[in-house]
């Protein structure tokens, strides 16, 4: 099996005995866009098909956006697109992206904790939340072997305009029922940034 094997948030809760429950727990303190990110997302909906294919979402929408958020971290995290990772024979494979400390010998040493995983996808949220709740499993399970603890995982599905959000902590999935909108860019960076101060603070305990 692998990752993209999970079609719902329910297949993943049947196999693991993850409990789901749904609240408010994205912080709101909007963060403003810079005019780099904004001039390179105003050019994208004007010259470029970005609904044509996941990739052209990934590449035009997503990824810009995550890397705006993520150049105040870099010193703490690395952020890694599409890198293969491995916790057994059922849950492994290519997440769209994910966060993890970044590692004392540098950019090119992938290793835990990891801590966000974010998916992209065009039409299917159902399918988005089963896959990228198996990658937060995965990264709960390899972060507990590590370090011999259960930190709080968290996951990000958009399909480019929508993002949802949601965190696994010990047995329990739980749902961001806000959803975030690219209609407000400062509201959504300030999810985001909401999100890496809490895995900063997982970091720092260490």
């Amino acid at each position: 099996m692998a990752f993209t094997d999970f079609k719902t948030v329910g297949e993943v809760q049947k196999k693991y005995s993850i409990k789901y429950q749904q609240e408010n727990f994205v912080a709101i303190n909007p963060f403003q866009a810079s005019q780099t990110l904004l001039d390179e997302l105003q050019f994208a909906e004007k010259y470029i098909d970005v609904r044509v294919s996941e990739m052209a979402i990934r590449e035009n929408i997503i990824f810009p956006i995550l890397r705006e958020i993520y150049r105040q971290y870099a010193e703490t995290f690395s952020l890694w697109s599409h890198q293969y990772i491995r916790y057994d024979d059922v849950l492994l494979g290519t997440p769209d992206y994910f966060l993890s400390k970044r590692s004392e010998l540098g950019k090119t040493v992938l290793e835990p904790p990891f801590l966000l995983f974010s998916e992209a996808k065009k039409n299917d949220f159902d399918a988005g939340w089963g896959q990228c709740l198996a990658e937060m499993y995965s990264a709960q399970k390899m972060n507990e072997q590590e370090y011999g603890k259960i930190l709080t995982i968290f996951g990000i599905v958009t399909d480019g305009q929508t993002w949802q959000f949601g965190k696994l902590a010990e047995n329990i999935y739980t749902y961001n029922f806000k959803i975030f909108t690219l209609d407000d860019l400062n509201e959504l960076l300030g999810g985001l940034d909401f999100v890496h101060q809490e895995m900063s603070e997982q970091i720092k305990s260490l």
